[in-house]
């Protein structure tokens, strides 16, 4: 064992004089023990909700999107989905059709985000898994169905599996407004409802799932007109090499190509934020302990100027005398940090399996707290810990090395 930690361990396990200095170190170790768990314990539960949030969204948004730079719509030639096809990676794609709509039933209304998609769209995305009600039936060019999110049924007041009579689907038309007569503008459509998904209210009060055929006669869209492409991949992971690939088909001044992160950088970055603005706050606890920890170290050098008097007359340089002491600091960190890293572990187990801590509400897909534990939060947290013991210590340390000659003199 190092003799600077040797030495830093005996004064820990000693009997002090001032049975002060064994409670305020103490006190500083719990408080440690404190922070290091409710920080690894929070952090875990921001990745918990961050990846249950990733796998609802990963549910309806693929691997890329290819989008228009500018304006609603794109060309998309049957050659370019050739070439597509040949990149190695590329596991599936849908081509779509998009468009802003209202929907009636009766005298109930709610305006809709109708997406057109073609037969492959259930191969890359969860819709299909996620249905409530109904079957996955989008109908056809002529006769139309949709697949609703749970908050659009509900504000047009169906069952989709119950549902007699047709909907009317009102979309406006390509050629644009007429002055003179704006209801012809509009296209009206009678279309039936087949099924009920439920992922995320962001979906679930937003889109209508049908035909591309269909939405695109109504619209007036050209053959090779579209609205985007979604893609899937086998390597999820490697989403930005498959992006530049996807580029090369596509280039980069009529196209825009997409990752999932890049369409929801906002709900991430919000996520990200969050998450550091918590461990800042946090860390706060262990700066309290820092301050009962220069307390006890300060004390302890006074109660030890007799032992650091005799360590400089045995040769003990001033860097020596000054790492017993940070090594006291240190130790104390440790002590503290490994407890509370454990005691978020059995946390943490307890949580999974017992769900000790719900979640109040019955709007959530879940009615507990979700928690993951990640080895680098553990190592984040651990580097935290040390570099504010090391401050906490360097001040009593360098007092410690400052009272040298006084000490020697005595």
């Amino acid at each position: 064992m190092n003799l600077k930690l040797l030495f830093a361990w005996r004064y820990f396990k000693a009997k002090k004089s001032t049975n002060a200095i064994n409670i305020i170190a103490w006190i500083s170790i719990t408080a440690i023990i404190i922070g290091t768990a409710a920080l690894i314990l929070v952090l875990s539960v921001f990745n918990g909700f961050e990846g249950l949030v990733k796998t609802l969204y990963s549910s309806f948004y693929t691997d890329l999107k290819v989008m228009p730079a500018s304006g609603k719509t794109i060309t998309i030639t049957d050659a370019q989905l050739q070439k597509l096809k040949g990149i190695n990676g590329v596991k599936n794609f849908s081509l779509i059709a998009e468009e802003k709509a209202l929907l009636q039933n009766g005298e109930s209304k709610s305006p809709v985000y109708l997406k057109g998609v073609d037969e492959n769209y259930r191969y890359i995305t969860g819709i299909a898994n996620s249905l409530i009600r109904g079957s996955y039936d989008l109908g056809n060019e002529d006769t139309a169905s949709l697949i609703l999110g749970s908050g659009i049924e509900n504000a047009i007041g169906i069952m989709t599996d119950r549902s007699l009579f047709p909907l009317t689907l009102y979309l406006p038309k390509k050629n644009g407004t007429d002055l003179l007569d704006p209801m012809q503008a509009i296209s009206a459509s009678s279309v039936t409802a087949r099924g009920t998904f439920v992922i995320q209210q962001d979906f679930d009060n937003k889109y209508a799932i049908t035909n591309i055929g269909f939405v695109k006669k109504e619209l007036g869209l050209g053959k090779d007109d579209y609205s985007g492409l979604e893609i899937s991949i086998t390597d999820p992971s490697a989403a930005d090499v498959m992006k530049k690939s996807v580029e090369g088909v596509f280039g980069d001044k009529e196209y825009k190509v997409q990752t999932r992160y890049e369409q929801n950088q906002g709900l991430y970055s919000v996520m990200s934020n969050e998450k550091w603005i918590i461990f800042a706050v946090l860390s706060l606890i262990l700066v309290v302990a820092a301050f009962n920890m220069i307390g006890a170290l300060t004390m302890l050098v006074l109660e030890k100027q007799k032992d650091i008097s005799v360590l400089h007359a045995l040769g003990g340089n001033n860097s020596f005398i000054r790492g017993i002491f940070l090594n006291e600091g240190i130790l104390l960190a440790l002590i503290g940090g490994a407890i509370g890293m454990m005691l978020a572990v059995v946390i943490a187990y307890l949580q999974v399996n017992l769900k000790l801590i719900p979640l109040s509400g019955d709007s959530f897909l879940i009615d507990y707290f979700p928690v993951k534990l990640q080895f680098s939060d553990f190592i984040l947290v651990g580097i935290t810990v040390f570099i504010i013991a090391f401050i906490a210590s360097w001040l009593p340390a360098r007092k410690a090395v400052a009272n040298e000659f006084s000490l020697r003199s005595e």
